[in-house]
């Protein structure tokens, strides 16, 4: 796994890592990359290895990024004030950012794998564009009140949460808070991408965690309710990150998934 770089995208620098795979460019062309996105707190470092476990086990080449003002990536002026997240952040990230970011990296059709955040982003990305598949864990769909008395405990124990927190961003404030404000934000309220959902043409699996305080099943249940070709994985004794939770549960979900899918030529 190579040591994580900066890149420009859309005059944003944003933190990169790539996982290689084989021994030639040849042979990793043959399976769809994979690109994870972390959740509201994460960044590439949060990720730890299981990036690379992933990639060993399916087989591919994979890309970890930080979004802006989380891990090592460009810092936000104001966060709290003038660069403060609209509500329309994540579209923002899967119609803007992400179509650039592949167009950098010389990146097509690939696998998503999104955290939370990260989840969602990878079905309104994947509602518009082409993907190889889709795999969310514990994303959000729409705003529950299980979800914002969560997050406003969260923000009442912050100091508590700072020192873990730091060793993954540069600048921890900025990552906690423009999270932290926009879902607690009146006008994040209304935030529902439901309406987007039946547009994803590509395999998607949905997975939830029982125990998790950030959301309950109706997020997976509604996806599946728009996305028929979707597989949900539903996991007891887990919170809200299955991929810590339950590591040999997930990745043997994901194995099965990916099976699935079958490798692609990309020209």
């Amino acid at each position: 796994m190579k040591t994580p770089s900066l890149i420009s995208v859309r005059g944003v620098e944003l933190e990169v890592q790539h996982i290689p795979f084989g021994n030639t460019a040849k042979q990793a062309l043959s399976h769809p990359a994979c690109v994870f996105l972390h959740e509201g707190l994460g960044s590439v470092a949060m990720w730890k290895d299981w990036p690379q476990k992933v990639c060993e086990s399916l087989g591919c080449e994979g890309w970890v990024y930080s979004r802006k003002g989380y891990g090592q990536s460009q810092h936000i002026l104001d966060v709290r004030g003038a660069g403060k997240l609209t509500a329309d952040y994540m579209h923002h990230e899967a119609l803007d950012v992400l179509p650039a970011l592949f167009q950098a990296l010389n990146i097509s059709h690939p696998l998503l794998i999104g955290h939370s955040d990260g989840g969602t982003i990878a079905l309104i990305h994947a509602s518009q564009f082409s993907v190889a598949g889709c795999v969310v864990m514990a994303p959000h769909v729409m705003v529950e009140d299980k979800s914002i008395q969560a997050i406003s405990q969260a923000r009442d124990h912050f100091e508590k949460l700072r020192p873990r927190l730091a060793a993954f961003h540069k600048d921890v404030d900025v990552a906690f808070w423009q999270w932290n404000d926009v879902w607690l934000s009146d006008a994040f309220r209304s935030f529902d991408i439901r309406p987007l959902l039946h547009k994803i043409a590509s395999p998607l699996m949905a997975i939830q965690g029982a125990d998790d305080p950030y959301g309950t099943m109706a997020q997976i249940d509604d996806i599946a309710s728009e996305v028929p070709q979707t597989q949900l994985v539903k996991l007891v004794n887990c919170g809200h990150s299955p991929h810590k939770d339950q590591p040999t549960e997930v990745l043997q979900a994901l194995k099965y998934f990916s099976s699935s899918l079958g490798k692609i030529q990309r020209h």
